[in-house]
């Protein structure tokens, strides 16, 4: 990858409008969840959770670019557009009632969810010269804590909250499992994908908190 590539860091054709697009889907399902929650399947699932959490994840991304690389970095649309589909397949999956009707897809679920918000991670957060074992130590840091933290949620939601999906939290060690398990893929197409200079949005620089660039 040239440095002229890696500087420019242009987002592939389609991520910018499929981006948006997944976040005007998510609030639209969100919204159907919340007043037809019939139609949305979401009832005794933690509805309101979702309705207040998911838009938080979507669009962190999105704010803390504005506040601290805005004018230093060019957006990158991919590793939102990862992150975005993990909250809007998991709404659509409710809204098609794939959870109850298809028996495998709450593992598929625990197995890509947080893969691909692993490899978000790793896009804008190491250098596209990092190795497969740093690139999968970080991966599994963060996929690992982020399937952990999935599981607390699912729990307050759905035993604390609802009381009403009892056996939500039942197989919790094997989605934790799947979790693990999407992040070492994430890390290892990720890493290969630099590798081959496919990547071409560079990651986010670091900066402090009043938002100056640091050393690498």
């Amino acid at each position: 990858m040239t440095e002229a590539v890696a500087t420019r860091g242009d987002a592939p054709g389609f991520a910018r409008p499929l981006d948006i697009l997944a976040k005007a889907g998510l609030v639209l399902l969100l919204w159907v969840a919340i007043a037809y929650p019939e139609l949305g399947h979401l009832r005794g699932k933690g509805a309101m959770a979702r309705a207040i959490g998911y838009p938080v994840v979507a669009f962190l991304l999105p704010l803390t670019w504005w506040l601290f690389w805005r004018g230093r970095a060019p957006f990158p649309w991919v590793a939102d557009l990862l992150i975005t589909s993990t909250c809007f397949s998991d709404v659509l999956g409710n809204r098609m009632d794939l959870y109850d009707t298809v028996r495998s897809f709450d593992d598929w679920m625990h197995l890509i969810n947080p893969g691909l918000l692993t490899a978000a991670v790793l896009m804008i957060s190491l250098p596209r010269s990092a190795t497969l074992g740093a690139t999968i130590e970080r991966a599994l840091a963060f996929g690992m804590t982020a399937a952990v933290a999935w599981e607390l949620a699912e729990y307050v939601a759905f035993l604390r909250i609802s009381g009403a999906r009892l056996d939500a939290y039942a197989d919790t060690l094997g989605d934790l499992a799947l979790g693990g398990v999407g992040a070492l893929i994430s890390a290892v197409v990720v890493w290969q994908l630099s590798r081959t200079g496919r990547l071409v949005e560079p990651p986010l620089p670091r900066v402090d908190r009043a938002g100056h660039r640091l050393a690498a």
